[in-house]
């Protein structure tokens, strides 16, 4: 026929395969494929389903599921490394990503990619199969590491973790990972091939439970943001790496505009200052124990109030209820510090409600929020005259840390820092 390969459906692929291998002795290679609707089946059934499939004489088989839930793709995994011959399968949509971008790692003979322009959910592009992802560095040997999130589309964190693990030799890939049941998931995925996690929206607080063992910040923050597991025995350890990433990155743009202004630089530029802080979640904790640390005086607001006021009696600090602050006047020289998902995209036209005519006596503005890199909040703080410091910066100084966890390696600070300026 001229083609490299030839993809019949399994309900007619019996007969006619064997009636073009009789007709054809080129080089053809025909795939039997089965798209499974409803449940994925257990090992087992999928065991004899592709043994049922073999029967046709494919040269390659492939499986399509559609899982409900990223746990039920470990019974892909277990396929793709047992199978006989070779194989492909992995299921659509979001929750079915890894499968795309683990199967070389687990034995899959090819993962597809989207053409640019024309996204599909679940499969990533071609450009990050090729660029982002390098799928054909990866083997059985190769380390996972993974964003623990829901949802996962705003995810930049595979855009920095994996050409950072390539430079630096170790064999380790980084993947969006869309979780809806924390305890299923680290129960299901628990051998060392899955080395280690960065923890996202919503689950920063709630991953706590699920660690073996947490750092003492981490534990006194109440949010963990990187989990790693441990060589020796499997145990996972917490950590937060968010808080100094945020207060260092606040401090540095004060201490730069000192410096440039010629005023004197001073080694603890938030002692004493009021710290208002919209969002009591886990990066709103991080931000807060963060400044407790340097001696500001913290106000909390928080569309929850309780956790507001939890949070606030944890740092010393005061609770406002969230509908205050559209009213609120601070403090000339106050710092500003958004840890809300008010303003990420595709919400982009939104921010924290603070009153315009309030932000220039902000002295400086953050904003968690790292997509897009230039906030509408931020936007407005420098209209107002303040300082702005975005969420790339926080996520930057977050994902170093979170590299020497995960490689017991040194980051490369600036390589880092060349890669967010070019593809944030």
């Amino acid at each position: 026929m001229g083609a490299d390969y030839i993809d019949f459906e399994l309900k007619v692929a019996s007969g006619l395969i064997r009636e073009q291998k009789m007709k054809n002795d080129s080089a053809t290679k025909f795939i039997v494929s089965c798209h499974i609707n409803g449940m994925i089946p257990s090992d087992e059934e999928l065991n004899n389903l592709a043994a049922g499939m073999r029967a046709t004489v494919a040269d390659i088989i492939k499986m399509v599921v559609n899982v409900t839930d990223i746990t039920e793709i470990a019974r892909i995994f277990h396929l793709l490394s047992h199978c006989q011959v070779p194989i492909i399968a992995y299921s659509v949509g979001e929750r079915g990503l890894i499968s795309q971008l683990l199967c070389p790692k687990f034995g899959g003979f090819l993962a597809y990619g989207s053409i640019d322009g024309y996204s599909i959910p679940g499969m990533p592009s071609l450009y990050s199969v090729s660029q982002t992802y390098k799928l054909d560095h990866l083997n059985s040997a190769t380390k996972v590491f993974g964003l623990v999130s829901k949802p996962i589309g705003h995810s930049k964190g595979p855009l920095l973790h994996n050409p950072t693990l390539r430079q630096e030799n170790f064999n380790g890939v980084y993947v969006p990972m869309f979780v809806d049941n924390l305890k299923e998931f680290f129960s299901v995925y628990s051998s060392p091939d899955f080395a280690g996690f960065s923890v996202g929206f919503p689950y920063k607080e709630a991953v706590v439970e699920f660690c073996d063992e947490v750092h003492p910040l981490a534990e006194s923050i109440g949010a963990v943001n990187t989990i790693v597991r441990r060589p020796c025995d499997g145990k996972l350890i917490g950590y937060n790496t968010d808080c100094e990433a945020a207060i260092t990155a606040i401090e540095d743009a004060l201490k730069e505009k000192r410096c440039s202004s010629s005023e004197a630089s001073l080694d603890a530029p938030i002692s004493g200052k009021l710290f208002v802080l919209v969002g009591a979640g886990g990066a709103g904790r991080a931000l807060a124990f963060g400044a407790k640390s340097r001696g500001a005086e913290i106000v909390i607001f928080d569309i929850d109030f309780e956790r507001a006021k939890s949070l606030a009696c944890a740092v010393s600090g005061e609770a406002r209820p969230f509908e205050e602050v559209v009213n609120f006047q601070p403090e000339k020289g106050a710092i500003l510090a958004n840890a809300t998902p008010l303003g990420m995209h595709p919400n982009t036209d939104q921010r924290i409600p603070v009153a315009e005519s309030t932000l220039g006596d902000y002295e400086l503005v953050f904003d968690a929020v790292y997509t897009p890199r230039k906030t509408r909040l931020l936007k407005d703080a420098e209209a107002a005259g303040s300082i702005s410091v975005g969420g790339v910066e926080m996520f930057l100084r977050q994902a170093i840390g979170q590299f020497n966890l995960f490689t017991c390696r040194e980051a490369p600070k600036e390589l880092m820092r060349e890669i967010i300026m070019e593809k944030f």
